[in-house]
């Protein structure tokens, strides 16, 4: 399947002013022993030797296998207004109607538990350059925050000299605000929905570092004690630890999506509804197989790989040309 997906042609784009957007994620797939990683292998078995009648709140079975998709989509640009994307906490006036955002076209998915991640995103990135092999296009990659992610993602685009621009998904930064709201405000409240409003809006006009601060002044004028004060100490964290991920002000004006919806749509659709199903265990390969199947069928590839498969195979079975003329002598 990865040699179908190298020699396959990919059409250019209609216009260079189409945006150029890559996302990237991790999930777990439950696994059968023999398939999970050394570490993940050495903490599962540890836990079986392990009398014990239930799992601790939070502890990990250490039963999966990460396995890494990534995804690359044309979009046309759409300016919006932070309103656009958050209503103001006193509600919309109905004058104008939200602008909508972006729509992902022209998606192609790739995933793999076999492959470490650094090859995953290296195809993603060479699909993009199959669309624009000469960077002419704005490129922009969505991400949850997760540093070895990012880290892969900076040293494609730097061993490619492509000027790619990073944001975090505003989805993640969005539950972030939540738990914080909830140190101060009972969850379900008209105060902790203005809370979250009034702060992300804040931070959709590109003043994450602000939100963090009267977030920590909040937090201390109200004197909360280190255990219920862990929701703003997280937020924060998170928001001053991705500043330079979060210029929502610049992508809005620009018109760039700012949710990595692809991608979880993926996560949910190759691995979710079919390798997630009630009482599976997978092989590596069986697991890896039936998720580059899935990705070939949403990628609207099947057809065209499965003539490929044919070609290959009649060229593995039938290496001479002229093997027709053979005799059998026994």
């Amino acid at each position: 399947m990865d040699d179908f997906y190298r020699e396959k042609k990919i059409p250019l784009p209609s216009t260079a002013e189409m945006l150029l957007v890559l996302q990237a994620d991790g999930k777990g797939v439950v696994m059968r022993p023999e398939a999970l990683r050394p570490a993940t292998l050495k903490a599962h078995l540890a836990k079986k030797n392990t009398p014990r009648t239930r799992l601790a709140p939070g502890e990990k079975p250490h039963r999966k296998r990460m396995a890494t998709l990534a995804c690359v989509f044309d979009a046309a640009p759409a300016p919006r207004r932070p309103h656009d994307v958050i209503a103001p906490p006193e509600g919309r006036s109905g004058e104008r109607p939200p602008r909508p955002g972006p729509k992902a076209t022209r998606k192609w998915l790739t995933a793999s538990l076999i492959h470490p991640p650094e090859n995953v995103i290296a195809d993603a990135f060479a699909q993009g350059e199959a669309r624009d092999p000469h960077h002419r296009r704005t490129w922009l990659a969505l991400v949850d925050g997760a540093r070895h992610q990012l880290d892969l993602l900076k040293k494609q685009a730097a061993d490619r000299h492509i000027d790619l621009h990073v944001l975090l998904d505003f989805v993640h930064v969005a539950e972030y605000c939540w738990g914080a709201a909830h140190c101060f405000h009972k969850p379900g409240t008209a105060e902790a929905e203005a809370w979250v409003a009034g702060h992300l809006t804040t931070i959709l006009h590109g003043q994450a570092a602000r939100a963090a601060a009267e977030m920590t002044g909040q937090a201390d004028r109200a004197r909360l004690s280190d255990s219920k004060r862990e929701g703003v100490d997280a937020c924060v964290r998170y928001l001053t630890g991705h500043l330079d991920q979060l210029r929502y002000d610049t992508a809005l004006e620009a018109g760039w999506p700012i949710a990595t919806g692809a991608i979880e749509g993926a996560c949910r659709h190759l691995i979710g509804d079919r390798l997630e199903i009630t009482g599976a265990h997978w092989g590596l390969d069986g697991a890896e197989a039936v998720l580059k199947l899935r990705a070939l069928v949403d990628n609207g590839d099947f057809d065209s790989y499965w003539a490929f498969h044919l070609e290959r195979e009649h060229q593995r079975l039938y290496p001479s040309p002229d093997q027709h003329r053979y005799q059998l002598t026994a």
